[in-house]
């Protein structure tokens, strides 16, 4: 498991330097690592978080976007029209709820239709995994500069610690 606040600095270290977002019991860690840094601003919907982020990208800003993927159907159209169309890279960082059909009835069908989903919206995408963590942060990093789009971190519960064991 990858402590919260090792995730956090390895964003850092890439240059991720605004984070904002929609709270998500699988995020919870990071966000609370987030919030102790005093660098997370919290938002209401995550269509919101995705148009703060334009924003501070504008500002110079290397923005990180936390979220579930439920939210990623309330964030399309921002995303779609806003940073696929004018080039605003953004780090979309999605807890993969449903996963392989497991959790709440709520959460099932975005779960299972996940990679299919972002593959169709063009947001090239990869799944965090505690072996591969530094090649996917590394990824991240090269794909959001090098494309100019937005770019999605997967995470699964357990990869990375969160407020309750």
């Amino acid at each position: 498991m990858i402590e919260s606040d090792a995730f956090v600095q390895a964003l850092q270290d890439i240059g991720v330097d605004f984070f904002t977002g929609v709270p998500d019991s699988i995020l919870g860690g990071i966000i609370a690592e987030l919030m102790e840094r005093r660098i997370y601003v919290p938002a209401v919907r995550e269509d919101e978080a995705v148009a703060m982020a334009a924003g501070a990208y504008m500002a110079g800003k290397i923005p990180a976007v936390l979220m579930q993927n439920s939210g990623l159907g309330t964030s399309l159209n921002t995303i779609i029209s806003l940073n696929a169309i004018y080039q605003q890279p953004c780090i979309l960082i999605v807890s993969w709820r449903g996963q392989h059909g497991k959790d709440a009835p709520e959460h099932l069908v975005m779960g299972e239709v996940m990679e299919p989903f972002l593959d169709l919206m063009k947001i090239p995408h990869r799944t965090l995994t505690e072996k591969t963590a530094v090649e996917d942060l590394k990824w991240l990093a090269e794909t959001f500069m090098k494309q100019r789009v937005p770019v999605a971190l997967l995470i699964t519960k357990g990869v990375v610690k969160g407020l309750h064991p």
